[in-house]
């Protein structure tokens, strides 16, 4: 059974949906359902959100360069040495 459900989106995120959608040859309506279907299928096989293939392939690929210095600092040494 459907059910009409109300949104509240950023109008740009709806027209670049609806024409997405336009030219995928589907409804958004099914869209969304098929996405949000999506999701609680990967919550309920693992008790969370899985992560995408792509993540779980990058992760661990970036170190931290200076792990005992702070975000500020890092930006600090990366400024000073890009303009000087």
């Amino acid at each position: 059974m459907s059910t009409k459900l109300t949104l509240t989106i950023d109008q740009d995120v709806i027209d670049l949906a609806k024409t997405y959608a336009k030219e995928n040859k589907r409804s958004l309506s099914n869209i969304i359902e098929e996405y949000l279907k999506s999701l609680t299928r990967q919550e309920k096989r693992s008790g969370k959100a899985e992560w995408s293939k792509l993540v779980m392939d990058l992760k661990g690929s970036v170190k931290d360069p200076a792990p005992s210095k702070s975000y500020k600092e890092i930006l600090t040494d990366a400024l000073i040495e890009k303009h000087l």
